[in-house]
């Protein structure tokens, strides 16, 4: 199965870089709704089968452009909601950023156990995101696209995929763009591939890859992954063969 990735378009919260992850949310500006309206055109030749969105008001405003394009109906499925924020929930100070931050950074790196402050633990998250992959691809369908959120796609994805520029599947990629811009529609889409012989869609703990970023992008440390609202930093990539 291929599953494209997609982070919703640009909301106020991101202007504001505000950390906002209650259901249900904001939902785009106007920028944000043109990213939308991008989607179905940028992804009209995916072979695109089944479409998902989260319990957040902002992806399902996202996929309903590209839904209406394929004639498809979204699937809501709760575990696709973005990373909760707990004690740091509508905060937009340097503290409170860099906690965040840093959490999730943690997750990926494979400590687990570290509970968000107020919220939930690295542990729930790839539970409730690895449950919500597995019925994507328990639908048994070639395509599928899931509208979701920035920081929890960077954090599954980077621990879901194993073959990130490693030198023993050069042909994969699994990239962060070095430059983007917000000054027009540009929808952030990706893909996670996985081949048919092998349908297991998670990785466990024990193997889980290095993520390894081209030192031509900029350092996702230093930015708010769930408000960075620029088109294209969400983008992602893998395959396996």
């Amino acid at each position: 199965m291929r599953l494209l990735l997609i982070r919703h378009g640009q909301t106020p919260a991101n202007v504001n870089g505000v950390l906002d992850a209650e259901v249900p949310g904001p939902g785009l500006t106007e920028l944000g709704q043109q990213q939308a309206d991008a989607l179905p055109a940028a992804l009209a030749d995916r072979g695109i089968e089944r479409l998902f969105a989260s319990t957040m008001v902002r992806t399902q405003i996202t996929a309903a452009p590209l839904a209406a394009s394929l004639g498809l109906e979204p699937v809501v499925l709760p575990g696709l909601r973005e990373i909760e924020a707990g004690d740091t929930q509508g905060k937009s100070d340097k503290v409170s950023v860099q906690l965040y931050i840093s959490t999730v950074h943690g997750w990926s790196g494979g400590d687990r156990t570290t509970r968000m402050p107020g919220a939930e633990s690295g542990l729930e998250f790839f539970e409730r995101y690895d449950d919500a992959v597995r019925q994507i691809e328990a639908t048994g369908v070639g395509v599928a696209a899931a509208v979701s959120h920035g920081a929890a796609i960077r954090t599954w994805a980077s621990a879901a995929a194993d073959n990130t520029l490693t030198t023993s599947a050069p042909s994969a990629t699994w990239r962060t763009p070095a430059s983007s811009s917000s000054r027009g529609p540009s929808p952030t889409a990706g893909t996670w591939s996985t081949g048919r012989a092998s349908r297991s869609v998670v990785t466990s703990s024990s193997t889980a890859p290095r993520w390894t970023r081209p030192a031509s992008a900029t350092d996702a440390r230093e930015r708010n992954p769930m408000t960075d609202g620029r088109p294209g930093t969400s983008w992602y990539r893998a395959s396996r063969p």
